[in-house]
């Protein structure tokens, strides 16, 4: 098969295409022909050598796909070949085809083309996963999302419009918060001229954000704690921004709120496929009647890696950049 591997850790440039042996599925597994994937920022961790997958992962760079069904392993039920999919990795996307647990393989939503479905996987269970199924965003709730152009953003913002909640989000950009308004955000705050604290709290006679969903970790930790409401729950999904910062517990205990954080590449393939089944279950619909749609970037060739890693590194993008094989 055609895999994208890692020469030595550095820059875009170490990424090159490759001939690897077919991957076989064992018991319980799905193997799938792969028609796209999606470049995430761990895989820019991955290629840097900061990011190691999961003991017994593949070692190819990769955490969503989507393609069709081309075998089943023992024992696998719900599954035929020639099933288009979209599935939750691991590692291994960046191949032509890729094993994985068959409860983190899901249908298409209605509507979407196998190789825009590959925007999907990751984003959604993130989203889902934290914001939902740990943070409990309710109807009526202020809800906070860092970085709202990007994928994980984009999402965020569409799933809880979509569900009743009042978005709140900060981008870089003119093109980037107007991008933000248009998916639901009612608020959509420059950070580079703006405080967010201050903004979300004008918004809300003072009372700050229920749920705030973070990718920049030690540099946004002691102001997103400050927009917190009462009871407010601040979920950490990301450390662009640094690892360590001072975290002052006593305003955190006045509050009663909680600081959680979270990854989803390293959790147990049984918790995966609970986060994929209520996916398909709550997020899917959405997406099949309009109310979310995936945002796509740019479809680039899978020789063309390098220059997808670039793109995402250097933050000109919205929404996701795919790679199509």
């Amino acid at each position: 098969m055609r895999a994208v591997t890692v020469t030595e850790p550095g820059g875009p440039e170490v990424l090159t295409i490759s001939e690897l042996p077919d991957p076989e599925p064992g018991p319980g597994e799905v193997l799938i022909d792969v028609a796209a994937t999606a470049v995430n920022r761990a895989d820019l961790l991955q290629r840097r050598g900061f990011y190691p997958p999961p003991s017994g992962a593949s070692g190819v760079i990769g955490l969503e796909c989507s393609g069709t069904i081309a075998a089943v392993g023992a024992g696998v039920t719900g599954w035929t070949v020639g099933t288009p999919v979209c599935a939750l990795l691991a590692g291994g996307g960046y191949a032509s085809r890729v094993v994985v647990p068959a409860g983190q393989v899901m249908p298409l939503p209605d509507g979407i083309d196998v190789v825009t479905a590959a925007a999907l996987p990751e984003v959604a269970c993130t989203v889902w996963s934290n914001v939902f199924m740990v943070a409990g965003l309710q109807q009526g709730d202020v809800f906070l999302v860092h970085g709202g152009a990007g994928g994980i953003g984009t999402m965020a913002i569409q799933l809880a419009a979509a569900l009743g909640a009042r978005v709140f989000t900060t981008a870089g950009s003119a093109e980037k918060l107007e991008l933000c308004r248009s998916l639901g955000a009612e608020v959509a705050i420059s950070y580079r001229d703006e405080d967010f604290v201050d903004v979300v709290r004008a918004h809300t006679d003072g009372r700050g954000a229920d749920v705030v969903l973070d990718n920049m970790g030690a540099k946004y930790l002691e102001r997103n704690v400050s927009v917190l409401a009462d009871e407010g729950r601040l979920v950490v999904i990301g450390l662009q921004g640094g690892a360590k910062a001072e975290l002052d517990l006593g305003r955190l205990l006045a509050k009663r709120g909680a600081v959680i954080a979270t990854t989803l590449r390293s959790r147990p393939v049984e918790g995966k496929a609970a986060i994929c089944a209520s996916v398909v279950e709550h997020v899917w619909p959405l997406v099949a009647d309009g109310q979310v749609r995936p945002i796509v970037h740019e479809v680039l060739p899978l020789d063309q890696v390098a220059e997808a890693h670039r793109i995402v590194e250097n933050s000109t993008h919205t929404g996701k950049v795919l790679l199509a094989l």
